[in-house]
């Protein structure tokens, strides 16, 4: 997510970005988990959390051959698993490997431990039969794990300082999330093998839908700080493509691209990921109690109104999850996955864009508003190409030629495959929506003086950005609901 808080990397050290890492790691766990289809399970021993009213029974193995690692045995060995290849990335980014790897502990151990409490019944039970049973639930499915990630991660970043500081080498959500979605591209790509039409046309959708809040959200935000707060243009442009567009990415992108100083970028991204948390925290719940009804319409929405890839990654899971328990209580069952898809493959279509619009701002820049030698090129467009998009292209193609173009035999075990690498998607959120919270020190951004910034933020997003996000998913995914689960 980036921010004030993340320390410089050692450039003399880096050899590879955070971008690549997570196309490499990401790739690295789905090619491990495909190992199944020719019969060796290599990632059978990672951890799975059940909902659980006994806690002796929260954790176990993902495959039933290593049954004998028992729960925690499971933990300890995805801890040291994800040790190794992250600490091993963390080196090719010029980071400091050995507090990489203890704040990377830390983190993972308190992220965990979230997931843990989330699967707790009465947080987590959704059938009508379990929650009798129990007396009471607040339905939120395990994935009500993630909230409480987040929640704890703002309680250390904000009242636990000195611990944030010592675990920031490994406080990195960008590098999670992308990891995720790389992942997440192959269960996507076998999911949509099961409903191809309707696939293809939610990604239709999702293109012109983004195309068209483009249009209009940038113009509209930079037009509000310019003339309504009075902020310059180097402000201005950042804080537009950062509200409007897709937070973090957007905002430095379009920073270089204008050739801003740097703090401008910094303080814009700083600002993104706080509110970013608001925005988890509420947008979910509101879809809950008023787009039940319309569940790819909420879907949509968290891609088009909550910014940064973590945190509208993190809103559509959280929106899924609550949605699909609503449903079922009232006797429907969703096909897992589609609201999902639908916010990720939404940002998915922002990001692509990034690029794009950063080498456009950055030719009126330097040709026209702040003329200088130093002109926008077109390789900028690759060079500000978010290359963990790659990554998801080439996972879905794998997962949905595997689902439908592979023979019966084979394509049968696709599903435990995809399955075991989805486990480490989760893992992956996990620790992302611990990390946002963490990042998001409250106390920091108001001693910068950022005020002024926040309060184009509150206006812009919640005065219109929000609702035109809203009004845009509704006019391309109303009356679109989900598979029936089978």
């Amino acid at each position: 997510m980036g921010g004030a808080n993340v320390p410089p990397l050692n450039d003399n050290k880096k050899v590879l970005s955070e971008d690549w890492l997570a196309v490499w790691v990401g790739l690295g766990i789905f090619v491990l988990a495909l190992a199944l289809l020719a019969g060796v399970d290599l990632l059978g021993w990672g951890v799975r959390t059940s909902v659980w009213t006994d806690f002796s029974k929260a954790l176990s193995p993902l495959a039933k051959p290593y049954a004998g690692l028992g729960g925690f045995g499971a933990l300890a060995a995805t801890l040291v698993f994800l040790l190794v290849a992250l600490t091993l990335g963390a080196a090719a980014l010029g980071a400091d490997v050995k507090r990489f790897a203890l704040g990377f502990v830390a983190v993972f151990l308190l992220s965990y431990a979230c997931w843990i409490v989330g699967s707790w019944a009465n947080f987590a039970a959704t059938s009508p039969a379990d929650v009798q049973k129990l007396g009471w639930s607040l339905r939120l499915t395990n994935e009500g794990g993630y909230i409480v990630a987040l929640l704890a991660g703002l309680v250390v970043g904000n009242f636990l300082p000195g611990v944030a500081r010592w675990m920031r080498e490994a406080v990195r959500p960008e590098l999670y999330i992308k990891t995720a979605i790389v992942i997440l591209g192959g269960y996507l790509g076998a999911t949509a093998a099961e409903k191809l039409g309707l696939a293809t046309s939610l990604m239709f959708r999702g293109l012109a839908a983004i195309i068209e809040a483009y249009l209009i959200y940038w113009a509209v935000v930079y037009f509000i700080a310019r003339k309504w707060f009075g902020f310059s243009r180097e402000w201005a442009a950042p804080l537009a493509s950062g509200i409007s567009i897709c937070g973090v990415s957007a905002a430095i992108a379009t920073g270089g691209a204008i050739r801003a100083r740097p703090v401008v970028p910094v303080l814009v991204s700083s600002l993104v990921v706080v509110f970013a948390v608001v925005e988890v925290l509420m947008l979910p719940f509101l879809a809950q109690t008023f787009l039940s009804h319309e569940p790819l319409v909420a879907a949509a929405w968290m891609g088009l109104a909550v910014k940064t890839d973590g945190a509208a990654v993190a809103a559509g899971g959280i929106t899924e999850s609550l949605i699909t328990a609503q449903a079922a209580a009232d006797g429907i069952r969703y096909q897992p996955g589609w609201m999902l898809g639908t916010t990720a493959t939404i940002k998915v279509f922002i990001d692509i864009f990034i690029g794009v619009w950063a080498f456009v701002l950055g030719t009126i820049w330097t040709k026209h508003i702040n003329v200088t030698r130093d002109q926008a090129r077109a390789v900028e467009i690759w060079q500000r190409f978010p290359k963990f998009i790659l990554g998801f292209v080439l996972t879905f193609a794998v997962g949905l030629y595997l689902a439908l173009g592979t023979p019966a035999n084979l394509a049968a075990k696709v599903p435990a495959a995809i399955g075991e690498a989805n486990a480490f998607r989760v893992i992956f959120f996990i620790l992302t929506f611990f990390s946002i919270g963490l990042l998001s020190n409250f106390r920091r951004l108001w001693q910068e003086g950022i005020g002024k910034l926040a309060a184009v933020y509150v206006v812009s997003l919640f005065g219109f950005v929000i609702w035109v996000g809203l009004a845009i998913s509704w006019l391309f995914f109303a009356g679109i609901a989900p598979p029936l689960a089978s």
